[in-house]
């Protein structure tokens, strides 16, 4: 009991909501003395900003003035309130009118004003939020679970924070300008797109755009794991760039055993039943030694969130004594959990997909997230091959949406040796299939595909091309 105790005393304590009722009559004075200042409070504010009823009443009619085209000012505003109820009488809504648009202290002040009011407001969310976390504290047990609706919370108020505003071309030009000043210069690895290894998809997509979610998708057995771990292990032993793997199927271990397999050219099997012979371990031993210090992070997690992926990168970047994580790997997501309750996987994968987006923006990082596809891309029934399309993603379209690149894998000697089909096909090559692009072109790059060492290679004849 003394346990409960606590925690109802903790949920009950008299915290006082933080406000500022000058600031917000302030605003809302501003706003019908100025048509400049009202334009900025339909994007800048909303009404939950409002503390007091009286002024989120009169900031809501506002703006359904506002969309409905009509004149905001004091006559129209008394009548709008006065039809709502938001006052007692038309009598009390013009003696409130009147007060706040006497009592203004400067129109040239309004920014300060406004920055009052959103802090305010910023406050009394994590106050809500705080006081939400103690009482979930008292009916749920699982820390874990706890740990995930707490960072979610945040992470929704942080991200409510950005309100970025109308540019003009002549600013956007300016910064376009300030980019490519920095991606000619001496820092320019810092800035331009993440170079994957393989040269013809560096080509297309000019590497791997920072803030860019990239779906890689494939039907089972044709290596998307494999691909995956190849641009990861490229990006962190060439560019020296930390990379972080969240495996929600594999071990970290198995992930291991993969990336050392590859990297030190031993067949697979032999690798997993340990009958290697002393050259092999020879390579074994050169690749262990390549590797040991590689910035490579792995996470073996089950049912991961978005959330969850977050706080254990932030506690990464927060780490003075290590750089700052520069691509995410995550497989795969129909795996992932959302961190709140959907009425279906398609709302859950969308939820997902969405804030996987936001997260990569947020930090400013590409992040590869793994797909499985629909059974569809297995039949030729109405399409002349098992080439995937965005069609056969599965789950969600918000996947296709979200998504600012997606990638296929397909092996036409996979098919060839289940049923027969393209007998030409040669089994030592693959096709990435750039099926979306958000910043170029859609194309095709081949590549070579060593199933024994789970490899994925440049194919020279075809860059040469090009």
């Amino acid at each position: 009991m003394a346990k409960d105790d606590g925690l109802l005393s903790l949920a009950n304590l008299g915290i006082q909501m933080p406000y500022n009722m000058q600031a917000e009559q302030s605003v809302l004075g501003a706003a019908l003395m100025d048509e400049n200042v009202l334009n900025r409070l339909m994007t800048e504010l909303d009404p939950s900003m409002f503390y007091s009823d009286q002024n989120r009443a009169v900031f809501e009619q506002m703006r359904a003035l506002f969309t409905d085209s009509e004149a905001v000012d004091v006559i129209t505003l008394v009548d709008a309130l006065a039809h709502s109820g938001a006052f007692k009488s038309a009598d009390d809504a013009k003696v409130y009118i009147a007060r706040i648009a006497e009592t203004v202290p400067a129109i040239s002040n309004v920014d300060s004003y406004i920055k009052i009011v959103r802090e305010k407001a910023q406050t009394r969310r994590l106050i809500e939020a705080a006081r939400a976390i103690l009482s979930e504290t008292a009916e749920e047990s699982d820390a874990n679970l706890l740990l995930e609706s707490a960072e979610q919370k945040l992470y929704e108020i942080r991200n409510g924070q950005d309100k970025s505003g109308v540019k003009t071309i002549r600013e956007s030009i300016l910064e376009v300008i300030d980019t490519m000043q920095k991606l000619s210069g001496a820092d320019r690895d810092k800035f331009a797109g993440i170079p994957t290894g393989f040269t013809y998809l560096d080509t297309i997509l000019t590497g791997l755009g920072r803030s860019d979610l990239i779906i890689l998708a494939a039907r089972p057995g044709m290596g998307k794991t494999s691909f995956a771990l190849n641009i990861a292990t490229n990006v962190a032993r060439q560019q020296k760039i930390p990379t972080i793997i969240f495996s929600l199927e594999m071990t970290c271990e198995q992930l291991t055993d993969r990336i050392l397999s590859s990297t030190a050219g031993i067949d697979s099997q032999a690798f997993r039943t340990g009958r290697l012979n002393s050259s092999d371990w020879s390579d074994f031993a050169s690749a262990t030694s390549l590797l040991y210090n590689v910035p490579i992070y792995m996470d073996d997690s089950s049912g991961i969130s978005v959330p969850e992926i977050k706080a254990k990168i932030r506690q990464i970047n927060q780490d003075p004594k290590k750089e700052k994580i520069g691509l995410v790997v995550i497989d795969y997501l129909q795996l992932m959990q959302s961190a709140k309750r959907t009425e279906s996987r398609v709302q859950e994968i969308s939820d997902i997909t969405r804030n996987l987006k936001i997260m990569a923006k947020e930090l400013n990082v590409p992040v590869i997230a793994l797909s499985q596809l629909s059974r569809a891309a297995e039949k030729t029934s109405g399409r002349s091959d098992h080439r995937p399309q965005l069609s056969d993603l599965r789950d969600s379209g918000s996947i296709e949406q979200d998504a600012d690149v997606v990638l296929f894998l397909y092996r036409a000697a996979y098919y060839n040796s289940q049923n027969g089909e393209d007998a030409q096909a040669n089994e030592n090559e693959a096709e990435c299939i750039v099926a979306k692009n958000r910043h170029g072109e859609t194309s095709v790059v081949r590549l070579g595909w060593d199933g024994a060492h789970t490899r994925f290679s440049n194919l020279d004849e075809i860059h040469e091309q090009y």
